[in-house]
This record gives structure tokens, C-alpha cells and sequence, in this order.
């Protein structure tokens, strides 16, 4: 709920939200701001705010104040400093589009049955990223204004297009001469197919390797199997000789979790840190393209998700504890929005709408799209997320229909079931997965599975924040600045 104050005695309210955590805590309630400040509360704390009744001389009082969910009138003016909040927060609307995705190919030697997009054969053609459409592309990619563009090789399997993909890095680093813009280059690859020769052209430019691994080699040669049942080992063969080439950190990896996936938390956790990754992302499956159709044998409900989630997440903090720096990414970015002023960036968390704002995905035949997700909705035989084409400048592919759309539907602030929740300053709206799982790109918050897994983890992360032991506290302090548990002396922020 939302309380604004029409009268006051010696302060006054500040627009705030509420909403009960059901934690059995004394303070149950957590208070959020506009700009992103919390507060927990209890029943009597609340009613006190809510009518006038909290003294100046107590703590409460002054962490009102402080938090910008009370202000004196004639003595006090919290709005120049919750302005600078509020524009910090929302700094990315003043960029452009900074993640390019050029989709090079569709040819892949996976068969997985989680695959979002249509796989084609090895020697399939029809299938590659045209030379005047990737040209076309890098054109775009530099009408976009913002300072650091990051761009991502997608398939299929990027690396059976290579000369393609060297082509792409190649009229980017001639065009930045001249612009100057900071440029990140990243190929997603199941890194089956490496030589030497793209390591070297690899190292030249600085790229970085993404890669999946689902966890130990049963687990992954289930999920990601090819036709010679050795995808586990050739990955990690891969992971490993990036790093002897490029150095330790020019990989990284994902996994993706099916349903069997969930009966292993630890497994998939402890194949991280036996691989010597430092973050590990717990991406639950998504509802487009190939998984659809796999849904009864790999899909599960979202609250089975959450449950897997908060004991994955308590081991994670136990194996931190014990001196090994493993983060979850996903607790990370809702850390940075929940503990900083700042956003985390991530596409899917930002209000208004990442979609467009701020990814742009070149697919292989030329059209693009606002985001992965709407490109992969193509192979569900729907088109209607399109932009325009690659030949279309950036301008106008922005101002498409499409864009105004997902813009109108992407303010979460202003959506049914969204503006008035207490979690809404640290999450997003996501059009297109509600477009995608409920047809609508507003959708119905209480049948949404993107609310219903944001509002869970949100929900267990507050409840670490403030009850968790000084140690969860030094483990997710580490976690925001990327530094390891036992450089964090103290514990973390209790609201």
C-alpha cells in the first residue's frame, strides 16, 4: 500500500509503501521510499507514522527523516537530495542501448531440450548473419550514445561462423578509433569448437568466453547432450584452456535449471567450485521457443524454484563462509538495487522497460529485436516483438510501434499490482515475458511467475538483511563490492 499525507502536525509524510514480510519478526513491515530506502517496522511504529504520533527525541524519529519518509516543513527540504537519488537510480535512461547481440548463426552440435531458439544443422545454410546485414548492424551499434557498448556473439554456436564474428570485432575496432567509446566483446559459446586460432584473434582484441555448465557431468550431459555424449568434458576442456591462453577470469559460465537440476543445489554449486568460478547465476528456465515444448518432462512450478533457490543460496553462504568466494549473480544485482542508489542495470529489473532501452539483438536474417526473449518468441511462430530491420537507423527502429508498446506497458511504477507493492523500487517490468507467458505485455500480476519469483527472492533477501547472522551479513557486504568474506570485517546494513 501507499500512504501521502494531506495534513500533519510538526512533520510531515513522504510518498512510502508498505507490505507485511510474514516472517514472524517483530518488525514485520517493510517501509520503501520512491528512491529506493527501507525501513523495518513494526504494527505500532506503523499506526504511530501514520498518525502524527512519532515523537522528534526518539531514533525512529530521526531515521524517518533521514530515510526521506518524513520531512519539517519550514525547517527540512528532503527534495534537491531525493531528486539526485531518484536521477541516479534511474541514470540509464539517459543512454541508449548499450548490449548489442548479433546472433550470427543458428547452427548448433547441441540438441538441448531447455533451447530457447530453433537449432540448425552443422553444414545447414540459410542459417548465418549476411555480411551487409552484420555491417548494417555495426552501423547501429554506434548510433547508440552510450559511453560503454557491450558486444555479445549469440547462435546457435557463434564459433561455426567465426570469420563472420571476426569480421564484426574487426570493423568495431577500426570505427572506435575514431569514436572512443569502451568496448566489451563477449562470444556465449559451448566452446566446443576452439583452435588455436581463435584464441589467438581472441587475446588480440580482448574477448570474453561465456559458456554453460549446468553442474557435475551426469547433470550436464543430461541437459546438454550431443551426439557424442562428451559435452561435460569438452567444456571443461574448453574452460581450461581459455584460461591457460587468456587468463583465469576470460571465461565465465551460466547454468540453466530443469527439474532435475533442482534435486542438486549443492552438486551444481560445488562443480563451480571445483571449476574455480568466482559468481554462479541460478537462471530458472524460460518460457520461449524450444522449452515450451520440452515443459511437462524439464519445467516445475515457480514456488518449487524458490525453494530450491533459498537452499542453494544457504549453502553458497556456508561455502563463503568457509574462504571460498562463490556469488549467485542474480542476489548480487538485487543487492546493488536494494543497498546502493544506484541501479544495477539488468535489462529485466530496470523501470521503465530494459526491452529496447537498453539491448538491441541483431538475429541472423536481418530483423532485430528488443531482447533476446523477443527474438526467441520468433521460433513460437510469433513475430510480433520486431522492430524493423537492421537497415532501418537506430532512431526509427526506437520510435517502431513495438517500442511504444512495450514503453507504455514497461513503467512498473505505474502497472496494476506494481504500484502500489513495497519491492517495486528494486525490481522491473518485463513486457516481454509477460507478453510471452500471458499474451499482454501488462499481464495479471497475481498469475505472473516473474512477480511471483522477484517477490520471493526480494522477500528472503530483506529477511537475511535483517536477520541474518553477522556473518550472512560479511558474506552479502562481499558480495556488493566484490571483495571476498574475509576482507569484509564487519557485518553488513540492517534496515
Amino acid at each position: 500500500m501507499t500512504l501521502i499525507a494531506t495534513d500533519a502536525k510538526h512533520y510531515r509524510l513522504l510518498p512510502f509503501r508498505f507490505m507485511r514480510m510474514n516472517t514472524g519478526h517483530h518488525r514485520d513491515i517493510l517501509l520503501t521510499s520512491d528512491t529506493g530506502e527501507y525501513m523495518h517496522v513494526n504494527d505500532a511504529q506503523l499506526r504511530a507514522l501514520s498518525y502524527f504520533d512519532v515523537q522528534a527525541s526518539t531514533p525512529f524519529y530521526k531515521d524517518l527523516l533521514a530515510r526521506h519518509f518524513i520531512y519539517e516543513p519550514g525547517r527540512h527540504d528532503p527534495f534537491p537530495e531525493m531528486a539526485a537519488q531518484y536521477r541516479s537510480r534511474k541514470d540509464f535512461l539517459f543512454q541508449g542501448p548499450a548490449l548489442h547481440l548479433f546472433v550470427v548463426t543458428l547452427r548448433c552440435n547441441h540438441t538441448c531440450q531447455y533451447c530457447q531458439v530453433s537449432r540448425a544443422p552443422l553444414g545447414g545454410a540459410g542459417h548465418d548473419l549476411s555480411e551487409a546485414d552484420a555491417q548494417a548492424a555495426v552501423d547501429r551499434l554506434f548510433e547508440s550514445n552510450a559511453p560503454a557498448l557491450t558486444v555479445e556473439f549469440q547462435g546457435g554456436e557463434p564459433l561455426l561462423a567465426f570469420e563472420r564474428v571476426r569480421q564484426i570485432v574487426e570493423w568495431v575496432v577500426d570505427r572506435n578509433v575514431v569514436e572512443q567509446r569502451d568496448i566489451q566483446f563477449v562470444i556465449t559459446t559451448t566452446l566446443h569448437h576452439l583452435t588455436e586460432e581463435i584464441l589467438d584473434f581472441a587475446e588480440q582484441n580482448r574477448i570474453q568466453f561465456s559458456t554453460s555448465l549446468d553442474g557435475p557431468a551426469p547433470l550436464h550431459n543430461a541437459n546438454r547432450p550431443t551426439p557424442s555424449r562428451d559435452s561435460y568434458e569438452r567444456t571443461v576442456k574448453g574452460i581450461q584452456w581459455v584460461r591457460e591462453r587468456l587468463g583465469h577470469d576470460a571465461v565465465s559460465a551460466l547454468t540453466t535449471l530443469t527439474s532435475r537440476s533442482l534435486e542438486q543445489p549443492e552438486a551444481i554449486i560445488d562443480e563451480y567450485v571445483n571449476q574455480g568460478f568466482s559468481s554462479i547465476s541460478l537462471r530458472p528456465l524460460s518460457p520461449y521457443g524450444f522449452a515450451t515444448k520440452s515443459a511437462h518432462r524439464l519445467d516445475y512450478p515457480i514456488e518449487r524454484y524458490l525453494a530450491f533457490y533459498k537452499r542453494a543460496l544457504a549453502y553458497l553462504l556456508h561455502v563463503n563462509q568457509q574462504g571460498v568466494y562463490l556469488s549467485e549473480s542474480y542476489t548480487s544485482l538485487l543487492l546493488k538495487n536494494i543497498l546502493t542508489p544506484f541501479s544495477s542495470g539488468y535489462v529485466d529489473l530496470r523501470s521503465p522497460a530494459g526491452a529496447g532501452t537498453a539491448a538491441l539483438v541483431y538475429n541472423y536474417d536481418g530483423y532485430v529485436y528488443p531482447s533476446d526473449e523477443a527474438r526467441m518468441l520468433l521460433e513460437m511462430g510469433e513475430d510480433g516483438l520486431r522492430l524493423g530491420t537492421v537497415q532501418q537507423p537506430l532512431s526509427e527502429l526506437l520510435a517502431s510501434p513495438v517500442m511504444n508498446a512495450l514503453l507504455a506497458s514497461g513503467v512498473a511504477e505505474a502497472l496494476p499490482g506494481c504500484s502500489d507493492c513495497a519491492l517495486v523500487p528494486y525490481c522491473g517490468a518485463d513486457p516481454v515475458e509477460h507478453y510471452a507467458r500471458q499474451g499482454d505485455p501488462i499481464g495479471h500480476r497475481v498469475f505472473s511467475s516473474f512477480c511471483e519469483k522477484n517477490m520471493g527472492l526480494l522477500k528472503h533477501l530483506f529477511g537475511l538483511l535483517c536477520d541474518g547472522d553477522d556473518n550472512v551479513q560479511r558474506v552479502l557486504l562481499a558480495w556488493l563490492n566484490r571483495r571476498s568474506y574475509n576482507d569484509v570485517r564487519f557485518p553488513g546494513y540492517r534496515g
